[in-house]
């Protein structure tokens, strides 16, 4: 920590929704940003008695039902619900319902 007496506080100009855009908003400067998506299947909590037991071929029961949708989460936050599908032999993910972007903004806080 520097206790310099010749260091001033730093002044920035207040923000606004639109500061250098002319109203509009530019998403190009984060476009390739990476995040991280994830699909859950289910949940389930067990004793750590029944955790250690656990081995090949072991089956964990899941909270969810099987013809229940997926949980598709971006950055921990749930953004879908969807289905699996299979593409060319990989697993892929199905969209059948989005979170509103309002409702998405509402679950951050």
């Amino acid at each position: 920590m520097n206790n310099d007496a010749s260091a001033l506080r730093a002044a920035f100009d207040p923000l606004s929704a639109d500061a250098g855009t002319g109203g509009e908003l530019n998403l190009d400067v984060i476009l390739d940003v990476p995040v991280s998506l994830s699909l859950e299947v289910g949940r389930a909590r067990i004793p750590i008695r029944n955790l250690l037991q656990l081995n090949q071929g072991s089956v964990v029961e899941l909270e969810r039902g099987a013809g229940e949708p997926l949980d598709v989460y971006v950055n921990g936050t749930l953004i879908a619900h969807g289905e699996v599908v299979v593409v060319n032999d990989r697993f892929g993910v199905r969209l059948t319902d989005v979170v509103s972007p309002a409702e998405r903004i509402k679950r951050l806080r």
